[in-house]
């Protein structure tokens, strides 16, 4: 039972790092100045707003997980067949999920809110 669970946490693990390193150049490509002396970065790129990008692309990615959870979770309620324990942990894992929405939400609205009080609210979207 735990050697199941380990390998399930890995797998999802690894599916996480996989669409994170997929999705991580997005955020130097949504870049719309040319490079500055070959670095790859515009000449007036910000560090804070490579770093905003960085985390509103993980927070997209966790986004994704939750949701998926949440699609899971409905998918393994629906098919428990009147099982009491398997409605059950379907039901922790359809709560669980939606508390990582709402989380996730709270923490964009965060960032959001402290990009615009670092920058003074310029090319705040």
């Amino acid at each position: 039972m735990k050697q199941s669970s380990i390998i399930k946490a890995t797998q999802v693990t690894a599916l996480v790092l996989t669409f994170a390193f997929a999705l991580a150049p997005l955020a130097l490509a949504q870049f719309q100045t040319p490079n500055c002396g070959g670095t790859g970065l515009p000449c007036e790129a910000r560090a804070s707003d490579f770093i905003f990008r960085i985390i509103n692309i993980a927070l997209a990615l966790a986004g994704l997980v939750a949701v998926l959870f949440l699609i899971i979770g409905g998918f393994r309620y629906i098919t428990s067949a009147g099982n009491e324990e398997t409605a059950e942990n379907a039901k922790k894992i359809i709560i669980n999920a939606i508390i990582g929405v709402v989380v996730i939400i709270l923490a964009f609205v965060i960032v959001r809110v402290i990009s615009n009080a670092l920058i003074g609210g310029a090319g705040a979207v």
